[in-house]
């Protein structure tokens, strides 16, 4: 789900979710959070999905983390290359977070700031974020939550469309028996604390009331920025009867 929030005009997330087979993939989950001017941000964050999804549609079989590599690092080339032939188009571009669950093992491929948790009893975000911030904090130079970590906490450092060659992080995530699986733009994990994410995941609503539900607290706690959610239900280990 993807709401615009309470200040933007435009929404500039996007999100994908198919828990059917995309090419060779046995599934395929992401979240895109654009940037640049208003049409611009938008154009990046749809463009990075569609193209990404059409490269994996047609991709010979791989391993998962290679296939995603290469289908990642295409499609940033081509968006760059948008971005220096149409003039309204300089600047662009886009985070991303995808994820592909195969059997009890989740795989991640992340750039920029838009993250991915995982909810085992407790919220534990996977993902690394690509950010000016969180860079002085790796360096002890600067105290997380702290006034110039929120002034300063937009600011990312790697995205998808900004250059030709792109710096990807992979993780490998093992899933358990009743995890949930949360991708969200920084709308929704700027607006809420981990523990108020954590209690809604983990209570007893279903899951798109889970997702209406982090967009609406997001949108009651100030909703100043676009919110993507994805959140998944992996059924790791349960047996379905038919």
């Amino acid at each position: 789900m993807t709401d615009t929030g309470r200040v933007r005009t435009a929404n500039q997330d996007y999100v994908y979710a198919s828990t059917e087979s995309v090419g060779v993939l046995p599934n395929l989950f992401l979240v895109a959070d654009g940037m640049g001017g208003h049409q611009a941000g938008d154009y990046a964050s749809r463009y990075i999905a569609e193209n990404l999804v059409a490269y994996l549609k047609q991709a010979k079989p791989s391993q998962i983390i290679p296939l995603l590599r290469e289908g990642i690092q295409k499609v940033n080339g081509m968006l760059y290359q948008e971005s220096l032939e149409k003039a309204e188009l300089n600047g662009m571009g886009t985070t991303l977070v995808t994820a592909v669950v195969e059997d009890s093992t989740m795989y991640v491929a992340n750039v920029g700031d838009s993250r991915l948790y995982l909810v085992r009893n407790q919220l534990k975000q996977i993902t690394k974020d690509h950010s000016f911030v969180e860079e002085l904090v790796s360096l002890g130079q600067l105290e997380r939550g702290s006034r110039d970590y929120c002034e300063k906490k937009n600011i990312i450092t790697r995205a998808v469309g900004t250059e030709d060659k792109l710096e990807i992080d992979f993780f490998e995530v093992s899933l358990e028996p009743g995890d949930y699986v949360l991708m969200c733009s920084d709308g929704l994990s700027n607006m809420l604390e981990d523990a108020e994410m954590e209690e809604i995941i983990c209570s007893e609503l279903e899951l798109p009331e889970k997702a209406e539900k982090l967009i609406t607290v997001a949108n009651d706690n100030g909703g100043k920025d676009n919110i993507a959610v994805v959140l998944i239900d992996p059924q790791i280990g349960r047996e379905v009867s038919l």
